[in-house]
């Protein structure tokens, strides 16, 4: 005995997992049939077996039947084929009345495996119903006075039938009086309307007799007739006429029987039997006429019998108001049957398992469910939900079939046990609902790894921070508990620049501060990144990583490198020339500077710290561009001195200055002239300034007339040799390079200004040529010197020119520290015919190449 018991138990068991194996494989989509109404007994709707994958015989095997819940059974499987045939003759008109679309839906189970399979049957309409009316013969009265153009509503005709198989059209008889109109109805049916055509004689013709034809659309055509009497009599020229085009009224499909629900109200102003009003139902659907009762006199409606919200939602109706003369109105009334919702939801709960480990992968089944409701539309309709914050979901099947599954991995540190409310609720008003439990027990893993307060972190260290101070500091949390909560953190190995990541900061592993191990320069590198790890003490170790950038702020911290004009190496100033006719806003040089710092610390502004000639000179704020403010006077000097500051927008800001000289002349030779005229000044601001210039003019005139001496050797002792000078040329082909010397102190812009200079005899300016700007490292003048025979001069003059040099040489040798400028003077002064070949400007001194044919 003990052991049949245990063998039931295992059956059902084995039961109990095939069932919910069924309804896990159950398919989402549908088995589709169509069959035409009005077949017999046994007609073959579809070959189940097969679409179902089964063998015939293997229909009774696995236990293959119909499931359905609160219809009739409509259809029936045939164990021997497997075939799905009718269960009797179906009437689509009394299973779905006037939709479009009649489908019967129920489940197909295969108790073998426990598997539910949906299935749909669509009803398809036949022409099986002819159109007909309410009544056989309808009798209208019409005043002869009656206006041509008048039209009386005609009772519309009836087909059970939907699509093309319903009524289509309608025909009247032919009549020299009126004419038939059919009227589009709001729902889309087809309203025919009686017309009078011409006026009525009621001597000529008491009676009209009509005929008015009802057609389907099916094949064959199907028609029905109504018989239509009109009784022409005399005027009465008021009909009635109701208080509303229509009445609207909703009543809970529980409302007792013989209760008022609307009454509607016409008037009439004739007297007599003209003025006395009955009212009357007019096309309305038979079902419709048996369940509510119209009082012909007050017009009240009310209910005979009980109202089926499944059946009808809306009653549609029509009342005709008629007076003593037969002169009508209608009105339609519509009654709006409420649901009740009496029914709560039924809930079935099937469970698999009562403990899960915490690592239960999303997805895995807890239990199955089967929702109810007896109740239609939204009192029907079921919703199912699981109530917190759970790590559940519901996830619906076919037929109101919910499976619990995870919905993500638990935490058993968190909650150690589910308490699961289910609760089924429908839509109704009031809402009603069922609630069922499932407790749920979840055992414990390691799973938990430390977790930071954010996704990445950033911070900002200013740049020349002390070695040691501290930067930051992260925190992770483990929600594990004992050692598998207890933190380390480390830093990813990096290398910055080629450079290990340890050397620029560490971590205290036990805390997370970080540390920096060495200064910061913004101009270095401006951030670094990094990783964090944070790791547990668990068995296997649980880490997880986190960003950190660290940004370098910028600091002023270096002073604005000015790049032009630079400093001479010999400690004097530089010196850019202008001309004396420069109008106003006249280029003379531009100021470069740069600030190696970044954003406002870098952004630079020119001022003019001091001047020789206040007012003369203008420094364009953000450009650095020197310009003549005004134009030169007489009583100006010649030489300006310039005093410019650089300074940036840093807190505090950091300056430079320059200082150069502004040389104002018209041609070189006047600018060496006047330079070397020029006595130092007694100003004290200004004699430093004056000092260099002077040591930079004596330099120039010596090195210059040490050139000239050795050109007029070199010439005098080609002359003695070959006695031909007038074929040497007065050109500088065959000088070498060292023989141009360079004036320090003298400084313009190469890559603006080039000037080409002409001297006259007496050392006058025949013209100044201020070119375009070029970038060439020397400039020449492309004509040549004017050429003289040197043998064709007077051998007197040749005579005192060879004393004149002679000497020069002998003072060269006896002082050397006289300037070549007092040389040029000298021999200027002293010859006349001479001409300045070229002029040769360099790119940061100014050098002066001066040729004169000897003698001549």
């Amino acid at each position: 005995m003990t052991i049949r018991v245990k063998v039931l138990g295992c059956r059902r068991l084995v039961l109990l997992f095939l069932f919910l194996w069924m309804l896990l494989e159950a398919q989402a989509g549908k088995i589709r049939y169509s069959v035409p109404e009005e077949t017999d007994k046994g007609f073959f709707v579809g070959n189940l077996a097969k679409d179902l994958g089964l063998q015939p015989q293997e229909v009774a095997e696995r236990g293959v039947r119909i499931v359905s819940r609160g219809r009739t059974q409509l259809f029936a499987l045939n164990p021997r084929s497997g075939s799905l045939v009718t269960a009797g003759r179906i009437d689509r008109e009394e299973l779905c009345a006037q939709s479009l679309q009649c489908l019967v839906s129920f489940n197909v189970l295969e108790e073998d495996k426990m598997k539910l399979f949906p299935v749909e049957v669509e009803i398809i309409d036949i022409n099986d119903n002819t159109p007909q009316f309410q009544l056989e013969e309808v009798e209208f009265k019409m005043n002869e006075i009656t206006t041509p153009g008048t039209r009386i509503p005609l009772p519309s005709g009836q087909d059970l039938d939907v699509g093309m198989n319903s009524l289509q059209m309608y025909q009247l008889s032919s009549n020299p009086h009126f004419s038939l109109d059919v009227q589009q109805g709001p729902d889309g049916s087809q309203q025919p309307e009686l017309v009078l055509q011409s006026p009525l004689d009621r001597e000529e013709d008491a009676v009209h007799r009509l005929l008015l034809t009802a057609f389907d659309g099916g094949n064959p055509v199907r028609s029905g007739s109504l018989r239509i009497r009109v009784q022409v009599v005399d005027a009465n020229d008021n009909p009635p006429a109701f208080t509303q085009a229509q009445y609207h009224t909703s009543v809970p499909e529980n409302v007792p029987l013989g209760t008022r629900l609307l009454t509607v109200k016409a008037t009439d102003p004739d007297e007599g039997a003209n003025g006395e009003v009955t009212y009357l139902f007019h096309n309305i659907d038979h079902k419709v006429a048996q369940v509510f009762h119209l009082d012909s006199y007050t017009g009240e409606i009310s209910n005979k019998e009980p109202l089926d919200f499944e059946e009808y939602k809306i009653y549609p109706m029509e009342i005709q108001a008629q007076d003593g003369s037969s002169l009508m109105a209608r009105a339609k009334v519509l009654v709006k049957v409420l649901d009740i919702n009496d029914n709560a939801p039924e809930v079935t709960i099937t469970t698999v398992t009562t403990a899960v480990p915490e690592n239960f992968p999303p997805g895995a089944i807890i239990a199955l469910i089967s929702v109810h409701d007896q109740d239609s539309g939204d009192n029907g309709h079921t919703t199912c939900s699981i109530s917190g914050n759970l790590p559940f979901k519901l996830e619906k099947l076919d037929d109101n079939y919910y499976r619990l599954v995870t919905e993500r991995t638990m935490d058993r540190e968190l909650t150690s046990q589910y308490n699961i409310t289910v609760t089924a609720a429908d839509q109704g008003t009031p809402t009603l609902s069922t609630e069922t439990h499932i407790s749920l027990q979840v055992t414990d893993i390691n799973d938990n790894s430390p977790v930071f307060l954010q996704d990445s972190y950033s911070t900002y260290i200013p740049e020349n921070n002390p070695r040691g101070a501290s930067i930051f500091s992260v925190t992770a949390h483990d929600a594990d508990s004992n050692e598998n909560a207890r933190v380390t953190y480390s830093l990813v190995e990096d290398t910055i620049q080629g450079v290990p990541l340890s050397s620029f900061v560490s971590i205290n592993s036990d805390t997370g501060v970080l540390y920096a191990l060495r200064s910061f320069d913004y101009e270095q590198f401006r951030d670094l990144q990094l990783r964090v790890t944070a790791s547990d003490s668990g068995d296997p170790p649980l880490s997880s990583n986190v960003s950190l950038d660290i940004f370098v702020l910028d600091q002023n911290d270096n002073t604005p490198e000015i790049l032009y004009p630079a400093l001479p190496t010999d400690g004097s100033t530089g010196v850019e020339l202008a001309p004396r006719s420069a109008e106003p806003g006249y280029l003379v040089t531009k100021v470069v500077a740069v600030d190696r710092d970044s954003g406002q610390n870098a952004w630079l502004s020119y001022r003019l710290l001091k001047a020789s000639e206040p007012g003369l000179f203008a420094v364009g704020l953000h450009t650095g561009e020197v310009r003549t403010a005004r134009a030169l006077l007489d009583r100006d000097a010649l030489k300006q001195s310039l005093v410019v500051a650089v300074q940036d927008h840093g807190q505090p800001p950091l300056s430079a200055t320059v200082t150069f000289t502004v040389a104002m002349a018209d041609s070189i030779p006047d600018v060496l002239a006047d330079l070397g005229s020029m006595e130092p000044s007694t100003n004290l601001d200004n004699s430093s300034l004056m000092l260099y210039l002077v040591v930079a003019v004596a330099a120039v005139s010596c090195v210059f007339l040490a050139f000239v001496i050795l050109l007029l050797a070199l010439r005098l002792w080609r002359w003695h040799r070959s006695r031909v000078l007038q074929a040497s040329g007065g050109g500088l082909t065959g000088v070498p390079v060292s023989h141009f010397v360079g004036v320090d102190g003298v400084r313009a812009f190469l890559q603006t200004y080039s000037h080409e200079v002409s001297l006259t005899a007496d050392s006058q300016v025949s013209h100044v040529t201020f070119p375009q700007p070029n970038y060439a490292d020397t400039l020449i003048s492309q004509e040549s010197c004017e050429k003289k025979d040197f043998l064709s001069a007077p051998q007197s003059l040749l005579e005192d020119r060879k004393q004149t040099f002679s000497q020069a040489l002998d003072a060269q040798a006896q002082r050397p520290w006289l300037t070549g400028l007092a040389a040029l003077r000298h021999v200027g002064s002293s010859r006349t015919g001479a001409r300045t070949c070229v002029l040769c400007i360099g790119r940061r001194t100014l050098n002066h190449c001066a040729t004169r044919e000897a003698l001549g």
